[in-house]
């Protein structure tokens, strides 16, 4: 199964760049996760495909700011207590959640009792993006703020990586401001906003990719935080 456009997006898309970074290191750590996986915060599960395990449950949490409607959740949780025993999954996946969770520190030793002793869980969250999902955005974290929380949860840290670069991630940036703020007043001009929006992006788009590469760069600006942590076995 294919992913949708919407998170597998081409050149036209307003963001091609921070998903198309992100959607390359998901599939680059996939392989780690395996056995009975808990997608949390799974929402419509868009990376399911991407993950050969033997069964993948998803779990959200039913609030205001985001519509559920045609997404493939198993259960929901109340925002305090995952609905699962302890050591319940071998892996756990949650991409683009971590900064909506107004109670982060609450929910990471939910999410360290319902993952087995060896198992592992893949995050991702960005850094530099607008806020969105309101009201419910609540966090930006830094790579060394995500080792500290995530270490005083218990997790052991196995990669801590990042998507993107300075370049793309000012190019992104200045994409997102066109699209709300300049294209946005074609509405009423459909065929005009179509052919517009196709040029700003495409062009906006192919211009990051070259500038990163002809460009000085670093990654202490950057799109999305990817942490792949594992829970210690027992002694």
């Amino acid at each position: 199964m294919s992913l949708s456009r919407e998170f597998d997006p081409t050149l036209l898309s307003p963001v091609y760049l921070i998903r198309r970074r992100l959607l390359e290191k998901i599939r680059q750590y996939a392989s780690s996760l395996e056995g009975e996986l808990l997608d949390f915060g799974c929402g419509a599960k868009p990376y399911q495909s991407l993950f050969q395990v033997k069964s993948y449950t998803g779990v959200d949490y039913d609030g205001p700011g985001h519509s559920h409607e045609k997404e493939s959740i198993d259960y929901f949780y109340d925002g305090v207590s995952l609905p699962f025993p302890n050591d319940r999954f071998d892996s756990i996946f949650t991409s683009e959640v971590f900064e909506h969770i107004f109670n982060l520190p609450q929910i990471l030793p939910e999410l360290y009792r319902v993952l087995r002793p060896g198992g592992r869980m893949l995050i991702t969250c960005p850094f530099a993006y607008c806020e969105h999902e309101v009201p419910n955005d609540y966090a930006r974290y830094t790579s060394f703020a995500m080792r500290a929380i995530l270490e005083n949860a218990g997790f052991r840290i196995l990669a801590l990586d990042k998507s993107g670069n300075a370049v793309e991630t000012v190019w992104q940036l200045r994409i997102v401001y066109w699209q709300q703020f300049i294209l946005s007043r074609l509405a009423s001009i459909p065929i005009v906003r179509k052919l517009a929006r196709d040029l700003i992006y495409g062009s906006f788009n192919l211009s990051a990719l070259l500038s990163s590469r002809l460009l000085p760069t670093s990654q202490n600006l950057y799109l999305n935080n990817v942490v792949l942590v594992e829970k210690p076995e027992r002694s």
